[in-house]
């Protein structure tokens, strides 16, 4: 078992372009630290609905009431709505993108929390002897002696799907036939509520594929409960 930079195609060097932006690290740098509620209100203002930023502080009184006192939690969530709403202008495809490589790079940044950061790479394949190679990376990889990790990241549960399933899986048992042992997993920035959904509507194998929800991200710098 190997792992290979992926193809620079087409698709890459538009993508790549999204990923550096500053936006995305940005972004993922204030989520990477908020609570459950302000990735919440993150999500909710992504989705893109038209509310003003009035409107947002309404609803999310635990965040922004008049109980919540001044300080560096209530700037944080000002903060992580200013730069929800930047995401939420952008024009609907190029917003699909861009909470893409959001997720991602939130992921990477939490894994090198625990592993550090040389460790986790982005948008690799992995090899495996007599077997054809995916044609798509994986998004984020964790690739640290005996700690091989291998992680798919979705902005909603409607991105848990048949294909990512059986790739993550697959990458699993190749590895095992290799006496490699390779976590995989699901990173999905959505309830648990609506991954668990998803995945029972599902007959792709996913027993050995973790699923990190919204409520379980900080597992990713903690390690596996």
């Amino acid at each position: 078992m190997r792992f290979q930079d992926a193809a620079k195609d087409g698709r890459a060097v538009v993508y790549a372009g999204i990923q550096s932006d500053a936006l995305v690290a940005r972004a993922a740098s204030l989520l990477a630290d908020a609570t459950a509620a302000q990735r919440v209100l993150a999500r909710a203002v992504m989705n893109g609905e038209s509310i003003d930023p009035v409107g947002w502080t309404t609803m999310f009184p635990g965040l922004f009431g008049a109980a919540v006192p001044a300080g560096p939690e209530r700037d944080a969530s000002a903060a992580i709505l200013a730069v929800s709403l930047e995401v939420a202008d952008r024009g609907e495809q190029v917003r699909s993108q861009f909470r893409g490589a959001i997720v991602e790079e939130l992921t990477a940044i939490l894994l090198g929390r625990r592993v550090g950061a040389a460790a986790v790479r982005r948008e690799r394949r992995i090899l495996f002897d007599g077997v054809p190679a995916e044609i798509h990376p994986y998004d984020v990889t964790v690739e640290r002696d005996a700690e091989l990790e291998a992680y798919d990241c979705k902005w909603g549960a409607r991105g848990i799907n048949a294909d990512v399933l059986y790739q993550l899986d697959d990458a699993r048992t190749h590895a095992a036939d290799e006496d490699v042992r390779l976590e995989v997993a699901l990173v999905v920035f959505d309830a648990g509520r609506s991954c668990a959904v998803r995945l029972a509507a599902q007959t792709a194998p996913h027993e050995g594929t973790r699923v990190v929800t919204l409520e379980t991200l900080d597992q990713l710098a903690a390690g596996p409960a």
